[in-house]
C-alpha cells in the first residue's frame, strides 16, 4: 500500500520489545520521570509507548499510519524518536518538528540517524538524501547538524545528551539544570534512621561539599529526624565530628567543579545568577567572592582550552591516564582525577555532540582538539581487554565518526592497564604486577606486533606464555604445570 509520501515511511517503523535508546536515555537524565505526561508524536508501531505505560507512566502515542486516532495533546515531554530522518521533504521535517515543539511543555527529546551509519543504507540520492530499494528515504544528520537543526526551528539553546539524541527545553533554567546534574551529581545522602545517623549524614555532605547543606537541600526524612535541633547545635555537632582535611579537599572539590559548569555552561550559554540551581548558588556563594569572580576565573579556564602549550602541560601533569605522543588515555573512573581544564575538554564535546552511554577509556588528542569514548566492556576482568566501538567528535567542525570492531576477527586491545587509572585505584597493583611479569618475559620487546588480538596471540605463543585471569603463565606444551606463574609470582 502507497502512502501518500514520497516514500514508504512506515516500513522504517521498528517493532520493538524493549525501549528505545533515546527513551532510555530520557529516563537516565531524569526528562521523564513519573507524574509527567509523555506523547510519543511519530511513534511508529508504538513499542515506546507500551514500554513507558507498563512502567507506569502517563504516556500516549500518535502516528500518522499506525496511530491515526492517537491524541495529539500537549506533554510535559514530548518523544519525536527517528522521525525526520526519514521525512524525505525538508519543509515538511521543519514543520514536523515545529509541531512537536509546540507540543511540548517541558521537554522535546529528539533523535535521529547519523552520517556514520550511511554504510548501513543502502540506495540512490534523493533530494537531501539516500532513497532505498524498499523505497523508504533516510536524511543521515551529522550530530552537530541536528543539534543546530533543532534550536533553528525551537529558537532556545539545546543540549545532545547522546550521538543523536537532542534535548530542546522551554525552561531555560532547565537547561542549566541538566548541565549542572552532569557535572556535579546530586548528593546521595547516608540512609538516616536517627538523629545520630542524620547528623553524621550531613558530617559526610560537610567533607564531600566543602559546606553545609541547606535545609531544603536535605532528604524530607533527613530534615525531620534533625528538625528539633537549632541550626547553631546541629553545625557545632558536625564540626565536631568532620575531618577538617577532608572538608578542605571538598572546598577544592566543588570549587573546581563550579568552575568546570559555569565554563561549559558558557560553552552553551551562561544565565544569571538566579537561573542556577540552588546547590550551584550555594556553592558559588562559599566558595568564591562573587559570581562575578567565579564566571570570570571560569572564562579563563575556557581560554586555557584553546593554548596547546598549557593542554599539553595539564596532560603531562594528570594525576591519571596514560600520555602517548598525540594523546591522553583515561579510564571513565579516574576521569575525575584529570586536571579540570582536560575535563572540560571532554565536557564541551559531550554537549557538542553527545556522550555515548557505553564507554570505558576517553582519548583527549593534544595536537589539534578531538575527543574519543572508547568501549572495553571487559576492562575490570579481561587483563588484554578489547574495543568493541569508538566514538569520536572533531572539536573544530564537530565532525563526528563511529567504528564498531564487534563483529572483527582481530580487535585491538589494551595492555599496560594500570597506567590508564588513578594511582590509588584499587585495581592497580594487580595489573600493575601482570606488566611487569610480561616486560620480564619479553612480550613487550615487539611493541608494533602487539596491539590487536592475531598479533599479542602470535607474541604470547612465541615467549611460551599464556594468560589465567590476570596471571601469566607458562603454556602447557611448554611442560610446565598448568597454573604455575612464569615468574613465581601469584
Amino acid at each position: 500500500m502507497r502512502t501518500e509520501w514520497g516514500s514508504e515511511r512506515r516500513l522504517t517503523a521498528i517493532g520493538r520489545v524493549t525501549l528505545s535508546a533515546p527513551a532510555r536515555q530520557a529516563l537516565v537524565d531524569r526528562q521523564i520521570v513519573p507524574g509527567m505526561s509523555v506523547l510519543d508524536y511519530g511513534c511508529g508501531r508504538g513499542g515506546d509507548v507500551r514500554s513507558l505505560q507498563a512502567m507506569k507512566f502517563d504516556v500516549s502515542g500518535w502516528d500518522p499510519y499506525f496511530y491515526p486516532d492517537g491524541r495529539q495533546e500537549a506533554s510535559d515531554a514530548v518523544l519525536l524518536t527517528y522521525v525526520l530522518n526519514v521525512i524525505e521533504d525538508p519543509r515538511e521535517r521543519r514543520e514536523t518538528l515545529l509541531r512537536a515543539w509546540e507540543l511540548a511543555r517541558t521537554v522535546l527529546v529528539v533523535s535521529a540517524r547519523l552520517t556514520w551509519e550511511k554504510s548501513k543504507v543502502r540506495g540512490d540520492e534523493f533530494t537531501d538524501g539516500i532513497l532505498t530499494s524498499r523505497q523508504t528515504f533516510q536524511h543521515l544528520f551529522g550530530a552537530s547538524e541536528l543539534r543546530d537543526f533543532v534550536q533553528d526551528i525551537a529558537g532556545v539553546r539545546c543540549v545532545s545528551a547522546a550521538p543523536g539524541v537532542v534535548y530542546a527545553f522551554k525552561d531555560d533554567q532547565a537547561r542549566i539544570a541538566f548541565l549542572a546534574r552532569r557535572i556535579v551529581p546530586d548528593a546521595e545522602w547516608l540512609v538516616s534512621d536517627d538523629t545520630a545517623s542524620a547528623v553524621a549524614a550531613v558530617v559526610d555532605y560537610l567533607e564531600q561539599r566543602g559546606r553545609f547543606p541547606r535545609l531544603e537541600e536535605m532528604p524530607i526524612q533527613l530534615a525531620e529526624l534533625l528538625a528539633h535541633l537549632r541550626e547553631a547545635d546541629l553545625h557545632r555537632l558536625v564540626k565536631r565530628s568532620a575531618d577538617p582535611a577532608r572538608v578542605a579537599a571538598g572546598v577544592d572539590r566543588s570549587t573546581l567543579n563550579t568552575l568546570l559548569f559555569l565554563a561549559v555552561e558558557l560553552f552553551n550559554g551562561r544565565g544569571p545568577f538566579g537561573s542556577l540551581p540552588l546547590s550551584v548558588q550555594l556553592d558559588i556563594r562559599a566558595c568564591f567572592l562573587s559570581y562575578k569572580e567565579a564566571c570570570q576565573r571560569a572564562d579563563r579556564l575556557l581560554l586555557k582550552l584553546r593554548d596547546d602549550t598549557y593542554v599539553r602541560g595539564a596532560m603531562r601533569a594528570s594525576a591519571a591516564g596514560k600520555l602517548t605522543p598525540s594523546a591522553l588515555y583515561v579510564h571513565r573512573r579516574a576521569v575525575s582525577r584529570i586536571p579540570t581544564v582536560l575535563r572540560l575538554y571532554e565536557h564541551c564535546a559531550s554537549i557538542a555532540a553527545g556522550r555515548p552511554a557505553e564507554w570505558s577509556v576517553v582519548k583527549l588528542r593534544h595536537e589539534g582538539r578531538a575527543v574519543s569514548w572508547l568501549d572495553y566492556p571487559d576492562f575490570d576482568t579481561d587483563p588484554h581487554p578489547k574495543l568493541v566501538s569508538s566514538y569520536s567528535v572533531e572539536m573544530k567542525g564537530l565532525d563526528t565518526s563511529y567504528v564498531s570492531y564487534a563483529n572483527s576477527v582481530n580487535r585491538p586491545l589494551l595492555h599496560r592497564k594500570h597506567e590508564f587509572l588513578a594511582p590509588d585505584d584499587p585495581d592497580v597493583p594487580k595489573y600493575r604486577r601482570l606488566t611487569e611479569a610480561e616486560v620480564r618475559a619479553g612480550l613487550y620487546e615487539k611493541p608494533h606486533l602487539i596491539g590487536t588480538e592475531n598479533g599479542w596471540e602470535a607474541e604470547l605463543v612465541r615467549c611460551g606464555r599464556d594468560l589465567r585471569g590476570h596471571r601469566l603463565v607458562r603454556r602447557l606444551e611448554e611442560h610446565t604445570e598448568a597454573g604455575v606463574p612464569a615468574d613465581g609470582s601469584s
